[in-house]
């Protein structure tokens, strides 16, 4: 088993930066942590892609936070990060950390945080 924690999250006025960190911890000897990813929920939204890596570092941006988001991780510390920038009222959202976990012998399975609240205010 792999639990995934963030951090990070906040309240921020606009124009303002957060960086959310998330780190996986668990059985990581016998499982490999392969793509981490943020995603968002805002109120009365779906869950939707933020910002997702490849194990070699290859990131993929919602366009909505393009050139304002970076993603980037620390494959020895299986830990991901979210350097927000610019941040607007409509990226207020709890922000999930999700990984891609390969198992030996049974495949892949997605794990996710539990979440953390970030408020902008305008």
């Amino acid at each position: 088993q792999v639990q995934l924690m963030e951090s990070g999250g906040g309240l921020v006025q606009a124009g303002g930066s957060l960086r959310l960190s998330c780190a996986a911890s668990g059985s990581t000897l016998t499982l490999t942590v392969m793509d981490m990813g943020w995603y968002r929920q805002g109120p009365g939204k779906q869950r939707e892609l933020v910002a997702d890596i490849t194990k070699s570092g290859s990131a993929n941006y919602a366009d909505s936070v393009k050139g304002r988001f970076t993603i980037s991780r620390d494959n020895a510390k299986n830990t991901v990060y979210l350097q927000m920038n610019s941040l607007k009222p409509e990226d207020t959202a709890v922000y999930y950390c999700k990984a891609i976990i390969a198992t030996i012998g049974r495949g892949r399975y997605d794990s996710w945080g539990q979440g953390t609240q970030v408020t902008v205010s305008s």
